[in-house]
């Protein structure tokens, strides 16, 4: 099971809710059901607008990404997804990354809400999602954005290990803020107190998943057809943002435009999700 305990799972919840309202938007909830388990999707805008789906990264809600967005819903009907075994409303079900499950998920939850055309962008591990989709059938996908996206390339595992999973153990351990206060300054721009006291609360109470990740292979990627737009962050140390940029221009035979983030962790600041945000409103 993803959630430790039914009270870690409550804590999490009551955050996740705590985040929805404070967004201060008119939205409604929907339950997916799928061959891969019930699929909580937040929709915000006009549903008259083309259909934009949002999909956060590892640790991460549907709040926390529509609050990174909060303008994609004047000119989109933005449908945010709450992954699968993640600390969000969806199924407990963690999917296996090595095939195209996650891929399969997504399409089959599109399919449910009835969209064509679809704007997809992905953060993270929501841009590992987004890849996994556009290999296993793009067809509903008009085009996609990533941001600092999972399946591209990695960074060196040293680095990660000693920055990040050790700090990260120490705190899962002790509950200790200096070492999440580590975590956190290794992943994220500029952290809010929400950020940290919603990741907190994930490393605490759920049985996170990190096995190695894999990369798409150059022959998956240049089957893909959809235009794609990555974001890369310069300092990322988990996922490169030059080495990132090197690789995409050389797999991807449809990818639009890369962006590098300069000095951004791998949470971008505010200020660079306005800048994205203001690059995918414009290319509406």
């Amino acid at each position: 099971m993803f959630f430790k305990s039914q009270e870690g799972k409550s804590k999490i919840l009551s955050l996740y809710n705590q985040k929805l309202n404070e967004l201060n938007i008119e939205y409604s909830e929907k339950l997916i059901q799928n061959q891969f388990g019930a699929t909580n999707v937040i929709i915000t805008g006009d549903t008259k607008n083309p259909p934009l789906v949002l999909i956060h990264g590892t640790g991460g809600c549907a709040p926390q990404i529509l609050d990174s967005f909060p303008n994609l819903s004047s000119k989109y009907c933005v449908y945010a997804v709450d992954v699968l075994a993640q600390p969000t409303k969806s199924a407990e079900n963690r999917l296996d990354m090595k095939s195209l499950d996650y891929g399969k998920w997504l399409v089959e939850v599109i399919q449910k809400l009835d969209l064509t055309a679809v704007t997809l962008v992905g953060f993270s591990f929501g841009g590992f999602i987004s890849l996994k989709t556009l290999e296993f059938d793009e067809t509903l996908i008009k085009k996609a954005y990533l941001i600092a996206p999972v399946y591209i390339v990695n960074g060196n595992p040293f680095t990660g290990l000693f920055k990040m999973f050790m700090p990260l153990k120490k705190f899962t351990k002790t509950n200790k803020s200096k070492y999440l206060k580590k975590v956190m300054n290794v992943l994220f721009s500029e952290a809010d107190d929400f950020a940290f006291q919603f990741m907190g609360t994930t490393f605490q109470n759920c049985n996170m998943d990190f096995s190695p990740l894999p990369v798409i292979s150059k022959n998956s990627a240049k089957e893909i057809n959809t235009p794609i737009t990555i974001f890369a962050s310069e300092k990322d140390i988990l996922f490169p943002g030059k080495k990132m940029v090197k690789r995409a221009e050389r797999v991807f035979p449809t990818l639009s435009e890369t962006v590098l983030l300069e000095g951004s962790k791998h949470v971008p600041n505010a200020k660079n999700f306005k800048k994205i945000e203001d690059l995918i409103i414009d290319k509406n």
